[in-house]
């Protein structure tokens, strides 16, 4: 595919899957199926140069009652990529609350996968993010982070076992803090008033590069093909109780009544 190609298939992708602007209710995603209605499937392009590999559909399965997100070979040789990668993002856009994952992690030098809620310059919005992202320039580890307008500077990190554990990750999204989880366990928490406050997509992908070597190191192909299975993923809104089993509310104090406005 061309860059004019790919660009257009980008823009057509982003109308298309515009969210609406109301921040959406709870929900326990358990893939038995992939949801039309919730998931929006990235296909055909990437996030820019730093990426060596284009968003596949074909890359993106639900085996099993998982979610299968794949890195391999493309099907298609282009002239900047010889990679295919995966992206689903949610339809909808949900507020200040709790966003969780169950997930089998794989761990590559130059290899991203990752969990993180967004919104920004494809919404015509502020640039708003908070991140897990699991990379491994030496050894395994989760990066953190979380990015409101141009400020972006909060990476922290932490080491991971590198094994093939399922593990659950959580996030709690308050108006002046963030906490994350592991297995119920937690390992950063930040405040302040520089929070993210905008309702956000939530996204899970996995890509690679061989330009961002100092942060993640270079790709190597021949460790294609890589998956990231994903048993269920979920999202409560603050305020609410823990409403399936193996969330992080029904193990931590974690609920408020704060809320967010919709945009």
């Amino acid at each position: 595919m061309s860059r004019t190609a790919r660009c257009i298939a980008l823009v057509l992708a982003l109308a298309g899957s515009c969210p609406a602007s109301a921040a959406e209710g709870e929900f326990l995603d358990n893939f038995d199926r992939l949801d039309a209605g919730r998931w929006f499937v990235s296909d055909g392009w990437s996030n820019g140069s730093h990426q060596n590999c284009l968003w596949s559909r074909r890359n993106v399965a639900v085996t099993d009652g998982q979610l299968v997100l794949s890195i391999t070979d493309a099907d298609v040789q282009d002239a900047d990529v010889s990679l295919a990668c995966a992206e689903i993002q949610s339809e909808g856009r949900y507020g200040y609350g709790t966003f969780e994952m169950r997930a089998q992690i794989p761990f590559a030098t130059g290899l991203n996968a990752n969990f993180f809620t967004f919104v920004g310059a494809p919404q015509n919005q502020v640039h708003n993010e908070i991140d897990f992202e699991f990379i491994a320039p030496r050894s395994p580890v989760l990066q953190t982070n979380f990015h409101r307008g141009d400020e972006h500077d909060h990476e922290e990190l932490v080491d991971m076992p590198a094994d093939d554990s399922f593990r659950t990750y959580s996030m709690t999204w308050r108006s002046d803090s963030i906490q994350w989880y592991i297995d119920g366990d937690l390992v950063r928490e930040v405040e302040g008033d520089n929070i993210p406050n905008l309702v956000q997509k939530i996204y899970l992908s996995i890509w690679s590069t061989d330009q961002l070597v100092e942060w993640m190191g270079s790709f190597d192909p021949a460790s294609a093909p890589q998956q990231m299975r994903v048993d269920w993923v979920a999202y409560t809104p603050l305020g609410h109780d823990c409403h399936f089993e193996g969330s992080v509310l029904c193990e931590a104090e974690v609920a408020t009544t704060s809320s967010i406005e919709s945009e």
